[in-house]
């Protein structure tokens, strides 16, 4: 394996009823900004519980919401502006990944001088940023546990993900009763998003890597035994629970500890959604096996590892080449199996956008670290997802 040093300073904080710990973890701060999307919080219970946390600790908050699912320059402006208007010292995100994201990059802008997409655009880097803590209510992006975060530029159709160490919460908060409400199309997606953050990571040419290749199948094999048990019973709170702790741990940084990942779908994914507006998720679904196997030739065995140790592919009497694809059908049969998406044209995505969505991917110049993939990689995979 490579070399690495680990370090992640975010605490988390697991379970049911943990929603207590809140006050503790804003004891130090005063003047608090509470970011929450289109307002499931309200239905659910949450946000009454976290304003309860506020009032009994006598703190000023503002709150912003409305924050999309593919979160946008024009929100996280919305958040700085309030910020500095009210001096915020810490920022709440009461949400998904969205939710969160969008978080990072408030709290990183509201103390920077230039415009916040010099840093999402990768001109500048961050050093400084707000405190953020976050109360999760989705399973699916990790970003309660990272220094990651995606934006969007809607008036010029970019979307790129940015990442500082400054940006790592506080503290995160992950109760499995709050995620109960989340409805089977978003839960599925969370599903999707958890499985091709392993996968990103799964597939790298790093040599001796045995645990962390077992870690990776683990979290595929508990999410691939408990998606269906899920997706037929959402109200199950011991799924959900095992849910949130997998997509936890998929992007964590654990995983990828003595590693490179290759995140080439995940580019060509951003891209999609610039031009299109469609579930992160959704998108990755109908790309990921594609992109598997149009580089499936620069590591074959590598595949093959996965689709027999995951996907329980039969190997005897068969060559390399077909074992490995079975198990990338195996993978689209059982997102298919679950509700997602399979063809941009479930999105009414046509040829006509692809040259569009190219150029967008080809933003920074040829990407992917297990495979590099230049323009007309890019578009082969883009054909074959039609």
């Amino acid at each position: 394996m490579e070399q690495f040093i680990f370090h992640n300073p975010t605490k988390l904080i697991f379970g049911r009823g943990q929603i207590e710990q809140l006050k503790k973890e804003l004891a130090p701060y005063e003047r608090i900004l509470m970011v929450y999307g289109g307002g499931s919080i309200k239905k659910n219970g949450v946000y009454d519980d976290v304003v309860a946390v506020f009032r009994s600790l006598n703190k000023q908050w503002t709150e912003l919401s409305g924050v999309e699912p593919n979160p946008r320059l024009s929100t996280v402006q919305k958040g700085i502006d309030i910020c500095r208007e009210e001096k915020v010292d810490f920022i709440l995100a009461v949400g998904g990944g969205s939710v969160i994201d969008c978080a990072k990059a408030i709290a990183a802008g509201a103390l920077y001088d230039g415009d916040a997409w010099d840093f999402i655009s990768r001109k500048t880097t961050v050093q400084r940023a707000l405190p953020l803590g976050t109360v999760l209510t989705l399973a699916a992006t990790g970003s309660e546990m990272n220094a990651n975060s995606v934006i969007t530029n809607w008036e010029t159709k970019e979307k790129y993900g940015w990442s500082s160490p400054a940006v790592f919460p506080k503290f995160s908060i992950l109760d499995p009763v709050y995620t109960t409400t989340v409805p089977k199309d978003q839960t599925v997606y969370g599903i999707v998003d958890i499985m091709s953050h392993v996968l990103e990571q799964y597939f790298h040419h790093a040599p001796n890597t045995p645990l962390q290749d077992r870690m990776c199948e683990a979290i595929l094999k508990t999410v691939i035994e408990t998606a269906p048990k899920l997706v037929d019973d959402l109200q199950n709170v011991d799924y959900r629970e095992t849910i949130l702790y997998c997509g936890t741990m998929a992007l964590n940084g654990i995983l990828r500890m003595g590693l490179r990942g290759d995140w080439a779908t995940h580019n060509i994914e951003h891209a999609v959604s610039a031009v299109h507006d469609i579930p992160h998720a959704g998108g990755l679904a109908i790309l990921f096996p594609n992109w598997m196997k149009h580089v499936l030739d620069e590591h074959i065995e590598r595949f093959k590892q996965l689709a027999v140790r995951v996907f329980h592919v039969y190997p005897e009497g068969k060559g390399d080449r077909e074992i490995a694809l079975e198990g990338i059908e195996k993978l689209r049969a059982f997102w298919n199996s679950l509700g997602a998406p399979s063809r941009l044209a479930d999105y009414d995505i046509g040829e006509e956008s692809l040259p569009l969505i190219v150029e967008k991917a080809m933003a920074f110049g040829p990407f992917g670290n297990f495979k590099k993939l230049q323009h007309d990689d890019v578009m082969a995979i883009l054909k074959a997802s039609l």
